[in-house]
């Protein structure tokens, strides 16, 4: 296991550096013109004009946002890659989001006059449920699951729960309702959400990173794992349970966005190496950068329409996923 180093520590400051620009970027640039005088009065003084309320009361809860989902579908992503040992790993290919989307139609169909707790709840059921029946099915044959299985057993998953979301849609008629969930944005994303969130985003990581040692064991060998003395099911569950939370979380607030936790982990490692003490820390903050530097290409590509920021992270996402397995995932460790 190696020892953090003066270089990691500066790799880590620059990975802040990454995610304080993003932003103040993100902050900056939109449909709106604003300055970044005016992001930055929107953030530091009280006495506000009507453009520094508007970055202060929409703007700035969106770009909260967008760092928070980022981070914690990053942090999942690197999470389910070293519980399986599949770089094809990331919970919108493994079924939690579409779990937490039919969740989501299922609560609008039956009780829609449910708050937001109760939406961000009925989303982590859904996650919980996706996740079970993918590797419940993954796992099924002899010889427990393979990464090959995994991948079969999500995607078939993952088009029975959206049909499951797309039935219930339409029959119930809420189609509305769920499309503008699942579609993936981050339009109207209020203060009462950010604090609802924020605490299940950060307590998730901590717990993720204070588990770390045992997950980049895990994912080299679970034999020496087990050898060492660690108790591989209790990390898993626990990690599991983190997975479960993070992407409700994320599919609660935005909806479904997929490849996000499946990019950033691959392109943090080359940078920080194979030890998940430093891949997750760094994936939180990457994932948050990639996320503002997408919900920013999605407000200023066709200005002043927004264009869904779902379809600005498939577009780069797919020729991504298509690469890990050509290269079969060793492109980027």
């Amino acid at each position: 296991m190696q020892t953090f180093s003066l270089k990691q520590l500066y790799k880590f400051i620059i990975g802040i550096a990454v995610l304080i620009l993003s932003f103040f970027v993100a902050m900056t640039f939109g449909a709106a013109d604003t300055t970044f005088k005016q992001a930055w009065a929107s953030m530091t003084t009280s006495s506000l004009d009507s453009t520094t309320t508007m970055l202060r009361e929409i703007r700035l809860p969106r770009e909260i946002a967008a760092a928070l989902v980022g981070a914690a579908l990053a942090v999942s992503g690197a999470i389910m890659q070293g519980l399986t040992r599949n770089p094809l790993a990331d919970p919108g290919l493994l079924g939690l989001t579409a779990g937490a989307n039919a969740a989501l139609a299922v609560t609008f169909a039956f009780f829609p006059s449910t708050n937001y707790m109760g939406i961000m709840l009925a989303c982590f059921i859904g996650a919980a449920v996706g996740v079970v029946l993918v590797f419940g099915i993954g796992s099924a044959k002899r010889g427990g699951f393979s990464p090959f299985r995994i991948v079969l057993a999500g995607a078939a998953i993952s088009a029975f729960l959206f049909a499951v979301a797309e039935g219930v849609a339409l029959y119930f008629k809420v189609s509305k309702d769920v499309s503008m969930w699942t579609a993936g944005g981050l339009i109207g994303t209020s203060w009462s959400q950010i604090q609802l969130i924020a605490p299940i985003v950060f307590i998730g990581t901590i717990v993720a990173v204070l588990l770390a040692r045992q997950l980049t064991i895990i994912s080299l060998n679970e034999e020496v794992a087990v050898g060492l003395g660690q108790n591989i099911l209790t990390v898993k569950i626990i990690l599991f349970i983190v997975i479960t939370l993070l992407a409700g979380a994320a599919v609660a607030l935005v909806g479904n966005l997929a490849f996000v936790g499946l990019m950033v982990p691959h392109m943090v490692r080359p940078i920080v190496g194979n030890d998940y003490r430093m891949v997750l820390p760094m994936s939180a903050l990457f994932g948050g950068a990639f996320l503002l530097l997408a919900d920013t290409l999605a407000r200023v590509i066709n200005a002043p329409y927004e264009t869904p920021v779902a379809a600005i992270v498939a577009v780069l996402g797919l020729p991504f996923f298509l690469f890990v397995i050509q290269k079969k995932g060793s492109a980027f460790s």
